[in-house]
């Protein structure tokens, strides 16, 4: 019979799991968590979810993310440029932080979905798929976009007052990064993709 053990994440019980039909789910018979998920079509729709969250980040970086307008001055003003304002103000670790969790984490969760997955969806292993994707699960801790965004509003309900607020089109594909990269994780199904790269010893 195909099946697999898995241990449950809370009360440590190793459950032997059958093949789940998609939208199916697994829970644990001793505590009820959830042990796993029969998510339909994972590997395509977290591949296009992926795919889209990445042409949207390009866009994040790429256009302006706001533009003030005070006293017949625009300044426009981009998410690495703002990450280079903190930096000269000597705000390094706030710097650091924001480079981390709204550039550099999201941009690798990102680019590991798409290696990890794009093969599989031709019956094919990447180079190196077991490591990348361990490393996917410990980036995807760091990728903090949804938090990086209400700093923003945040920042924006404060500056209404002493200027006029543009928001530029990066704001938006930022806004819109957010509920895909969601989809994107939602949609993972890693017992999935562990049962097709192998599991590691």
């Amino acid at each position: 019979m195909n099946s697999r053990l898995i241990v449950c994440r809370d009360c440590a019980l190793l459950n032997r799991i059958a093949h789940l039909p998609r939208g199916g789910s697994a829970r644990c018979p001793r505590c009820g968590a959830l042990l796993a998920r029969g998510v339909f079509d994972s590997i395509d729709r977290t591949l296009a979810f992926s795919l889209a969250g990445l042409s949207l980040f390009l866009v994040a970086n790429a256009f302006p993310f706001l533009a003030m307008r005070m006293q017949g001055l625009i300044t426009e003003t981009t998410l690495l440029t703002s990450v280079w304002a903190l930096y000269e103000q000597k705000r390094l670790l706030v710097a650091g932080l924001v480079l981390l969790t709204a550039v550099a984490a999201p941009l690798l969760y990102l680019l590991l979905l798409i290696y990890v997955l794009a093969p599989l969806r031709f019956g094919l292993h990447a180079p190196g798929v077991i490591p990348c994707f361990r490393l996917l699960r410990r980036v995807q801790a760091w990728s903090m976009v949804e938090v990086f965004m209400i700093g923003v509003l945040v920042a924006l309900v404060k500056l209404a007052d002493m200027a006029q607020i543009v928001p530029g089109i990066a704001l938006w594909a930022f806004a819109l990064l957010i509920p895909v990269m969601a989809a994107a994780t939602s949609s993972l199904d890693s017992e999935l993709v562990w049962d097709r790269i192998g599991r590691p010893a």
